[in-house]
């Protein structure tokens, strides 16, 4: 078995440390988190060691995997620790909200050669990654445009939001990166963005939105068009739609089961939505897990790489400044 430190314990992190620990491949073998009590608690029940500093972890030489599930302004810092001692990295997304640090984190750690895979854990959803495979095989013709609807069930704590970096960096990033993995070699050139509060003020007090929509074009014409909300009373709307010259490839929403209901008052009413992304994304957190089991075997490259996060950095960048301006902003990476 694999020997992992993991570092961050939020919502995120204790959920990657459950998915490790019962992971056939992997040995959680230490936990850390500023929170010292609840890395205490969880090192019970993970049967995990706790550590008072990562450094810990860099130095011990049986630690194959440094896993990054902290805050995301410690990114940087944990990912040129982990290469310098020649680790194998996993980081969750946004690399960084500041594009020059995770440039120059490219340069620094270029020496060292690191294996990175990026936690953008939509590229391994089953029914995400499925249209992709029937894309390249020619289902629908050639793409001509990308819908996707991303919509969560509530916001998280108001607390989390206000450093989280905004809607584009936070929540939409996931959607920059979805499309550029079905667009493989064809690059974003422009996006338009827009965004509002109507229904929780609360948003306007820490200068975010509850609702995002982008309209972005890619240097061979294929529209892409996003739209965020932060809430959803019918639960955790995800689905992605591929339309091409010959039809139309989607991915849609996951509920707690088929079946429907009918009577003499309704008709096909079905099951509600699964809630939220631990829930909706179960396949694809296991499914990231085994590939970087054999990422770290030497047999595969990862799907979701550090360029991959940084190229959805620019884009969540442009799609602020399209904001701000209120014009089309050109993308160059």
């Amino acid at each position: 078995m694999i020997n992992v430190a993991l570092i961050g314990l939020g919502r995120i992190g204790i959920m990657h440390a459950e998915n490790l620990n019962s992971h056939k491949n992997f040995n959680l073998k230490y936990i850390f988190d500023i929170n010292k009590t609840l890395t205490s608690k969880l090192s019970k029940k993970l049967n995990s060691t706790p550590i008072n500093n990562p450094q810990e972890a860099f130095r011990d030489n049986t630690i194959k995997i440094i896993f990054i599930a902290s805050s995301t302004p410690t990114h940087i810092k944990l990912i040129e620790e982990a290469a310098k001692h020649k680790k194998i990295i996993f980081c969750e997304k946004p690399l960084d909200l500041d594009i020059d640090k995770v440039n120059k984190c490219l340069k620094k750690i270029k020496r060292y050669n690191p294996k990175i895979q990026l936690g953008f854990n939509r590229r391994y959803d089953p029914g995400h990654s499925s249209i992709k495979k029937d894309l390249l095989r020619g289902k629908i013709g050639r793409l001509e445009k990308i819908i996707i609807t991303s919509r969560d069930p509530a916001p998280p704590s108001f607390d989390y939001l206000k450093v989280s970096g905004g809607i584009f960096h936070d929540m939409m990033i996931h959607d920059f990166d979805l499309i550029r993995f079905y667009l493989q070699d064809d690059e974003i050139e422009n996006i338009y963005s827009n965004a509002s509060n109507i229904s929780d003020k609360r948003f306007d007090k820490i200068k975010d939105y509850e609702l995002a929509s982008c309209i972005l074009k890619t240097k061979k014409g294929v529209q892409c068009i996003i739209t965020n909300s932060r809430h959803c009373s019918f639960g955790y709307d995800q689905r992605v739609e591929l339309f091409g010259s010959k039809g139309m490839l989607i991915s849609g929403n996951k509920k707690e089961n088929e079946t429907e209901l009918f009577t003499k008052k309704t008709t096909s009413q079905k099951k509600p939505l699964l809630n939220f992304f631990i829930d909706r994304y179960v396949d694809a957190y296991r499914n990231q897990l085994d590939e970087l089991f054999l990422y770290s075997q030497k047999k595969s490259k990862p799907i979701s790489s550090y360029e991959d996060g940084r190229r959805a950095l620019i884009i969540a960048n442009a799609a602020k400044k399209s904001l701000k301006i209120g014009k089309k902003i050109n993308i160059n990476f």
